[in-house]
């Protein structure tokens, strides 16, 4: 936001200000040929900040306003700091890891509060960090006279643990240079960027090397991972964390040995956040053999992906253990509750590269059928019900993260043909943060379902209380395919299309005796102005039994009745995105979007609905 504190610090940036548009960095002499970078459109207030800031760093204006928007999409985010720690636009990060916020102090002399929560000092600290790095990576120690010198100070510019993370943070960047963009900062000011056309020198960051000393305790570089671009922080002994020898029973010990895929076939990835903090603390979890929990990696908020599991191994990590089996857990520093906790640009490029890596080898679809977050992998019974987890929460940008995935070459899953079948692709997918770093249902990206074909007829029922804005049992996620009957403009003229779905509920979750028995009820999906809605993947099943009244549906695709999470009408229809066998049996299922979460039907109760026309 650009605003003003105090008249002492208005004074101070606008004289900087006033002094940059004038005077270049010394010893700076920046391109003027035709390969000079072709910046915004129209100047304005946004457009001459970085103008401005660019005259005095001697750093291009074209680069700082790319670092701004890939980091912080042109906003401050209310002064509130990001998974990694990092504050404003340009992510200037304090943690025990680095510290270019207190580095962007001693350079600018500008306050920390100020770097932190105003959008002109934010930007100037941010361009003399760039500065310090290129002189560092520099054989010369002088700054670059092209856009495409650069490249070597961006990579840096990332302070990533390892080099293969700080040159994957360069690719990014650049990529936006050469593609452009619009946005509008806090307070609406508009900024254009238009195409670079320039190639990255890549050649300039040959003094970047891994940062070996914020590789974590416990944690080395070496060729032993799966993922080549992973740190190695796999938990060692077997003999004391694998459940399969381990002298400790469980939870004395975090995972189960195997031969994956050869033993169990794996057909998605479970999508996590720590709610720990610093990746540090995440580490010394999964590296507790008494904490009785594992996952296969883990993405640190600078973006570097640690492995702590061969991905042949069980891991321990969402509650479902036929799940556990049959996915790679992935689990991302942050915390899902606080949108002020905002995962930051190189966290999801550098989880998109690992699940890009994973769909390739393991032959997966890019939809929410094999990319599932945590929140949508259901209970195995119902008894387990409420005990569920909601991560990675109502801020995780899914459209934006399956278009990060798409760019590292894995296609996008076909829509199945039927034109019932839909998904959810809401404007807040993109940017959700409200401003001040206020957290409020509008701000999410789930969609809410009501009791009728109007939002005045009142939200269905919450599994709790109704205060608590993340529980997740009255709605959907983004991208999550559904199944519409009839839709209607909202009667209480809100704007918002309203969807006639199957949606499972607990019925008897507040009785004096709680059950937690699922069941199937028509609902009314809203889904808000602005927000699209699109064809899905997938297939459309109704379930069917032949003598009426109800089909069963469980939390396991596996034939017993522990595994009974609810029930459903004969007749109802469901979305679709998969179709498993039964281990041990080979036993046909199909995996439904039953509430919130998926479940399992087998395929004896099951018809596929073939739907072509509109509605």
């Amino acid at each position: 936001m650009i605003t003003r504190r105090s008249a002492r610090v208005a004074v101070a940036i606008l004289t900087v200000l006033a002094t940059m548009v004038l005077t270049a960095a010394p010893g700076v002499a920046l391109s003027t040929d035709a390969s000079a970078p072709d910046r915004s459109g129209a100047p304005g207030a946004a457009s001459a900040l970085f103008a401005g800031a660019a005259a005095r760093s001697g750093v291009p204006a074209a680069l700082l306003e790319t670092v701004c928007y890939f980091e912080g999409r042109l906003s401050m985010h209310g002064g509130h700091p990001s998974a990694d720690d990092g504050y404003g636009c340009m992510h200037l990060v304090r943690s025990a890891r680095v510290d270019t916020l207190g580095q962007a102090g001693r350079d600018t002399n500008v306050g920390l509060a100020t770097l932190t929560t105003d959008l002109a000092a934010n930007v100037l600290g941010g361009a003399d960090v760039l500065r310090d790095e290129a002189r560092a990576v520099s054989p010369t120690h002088s700054l670059p006279t092209r856009l495409a010198g650069w490249y070597g100070a961006v990579a840096a510019y990332a302070h990533a643990s390892v080099r293969s993370t700080a040159l994957m943070y360069a690719d990014a960047a650049y990529r936006l240079l050469n593609t452009g963009f619009s946005g509008r900062t806090d307070d609406g000011q508009p900024l254009t960027l238009r195409p670079q056309h320039t190639q990255a020198d890549r050649a300039a960051a040959a003094g970047v090397r891994d940062g070996a000393a914020a590789v974590p305790a416990g944690c080395h570089v070496d060729n032993r991972v799966d993922y080549s671009a992973a740190v190695d922080c796999i938990v060692r002994p077997a003999s004391i964390f694998d459940c399969n020898v381990s002298p400790y029973p469980y939870p004395g010990c975090t995972y189960q040995s195997a031969d994956r895929p050869k033993d169990y076939k794996i057909d998605g990835v479970v999508i996590h956040e720590t709610e720990e903090g610093p990746v540090q603390n995440a580490i010394n979890t999964f590296q507790d053999h008494n904490s009785g929990v594992s996952i296969t990696y883990l993405v640190g908020g600078d973006g570097t992906v640690y492995q702590m599991l061969k991905e042949k191994d069980i891991a321990y990590q969402d509650g479902n253990f036929w799940s556990n089996e049959h996915t790679i857990g992935v689990e991302h520093a942050g915390y899902d509750a606080t949108g002020w906790q905002w995962f930051n640009a190189m966290e999801y490029l550098g989880s998109a590269k690992l699940i890009a890596y994973v769909l390739k080898k393991y032959h997966l679809p890019l939809d929410r059928g094999a990319v599932v977050a945590h929140a949508t992998v259901p209970s195995e019974y119902a008894a387990g019900v409420p005990n569920q987890h909601v991560d990675p929460g109502p801020y995780w940008l899914w459209d934006y993260y399956f278009s990060l995935i798409h760019q590292q070459g894995v296609p996008y899953a076909q829509p199945g043909g039927d034109r019932h079948l839909l998904m959810t692709e809401p404007k807040a997918d993109q940017h959700p943060y409200g401003r001040n770093g206020s957290e409020t249902p509008a701000n999410f990206d789930f969609s809410y379902l009501y009791r009728g074909p109007s939002t005045a007829s009142g939200l269905i029922p919450q599994l709790g209380s109704g205060s608590d804005v993340t529980d997740i049992s009255n709605n959907i996620e983004p991208r999550m395919a559904f199944y519409y009957l009839a839709k209607v403009q909202d009667p209480a003229g809100t704007g918002d299309e309203m969807y006639e779905v199957y949606y499972a509920e607990a019925d008897g979750a507040h009785d004096s005796t709680p059950d937690y028995t699922e069941h199937a009820h028509l609902a009314w999906l809203a889904v808000a102005p602005g927000d699209r809605v699109a064809p899905a993947p997938g297939r459309a099943v109704a379930l069917t039994n032949p003598k009426g009244g109800t089909v069963t549906v469980y939390g396991d695709p596996y034939s017993d009745s522990y595994y009974k999470l609810g029930t459903a009408p004969s007749g109802s229809v469901f979305a679709s995105q998969q179709i498993l066998h039964e281990d041990g049996t080979g036993r046909l299922w199909y995996e439904i979007n039953y509430n919130h979460r998926q479940a399992y039907v087998p395929a004896s109760s099951v018809t596929i609905v073939h739907s072509t026309t509109g509605g």
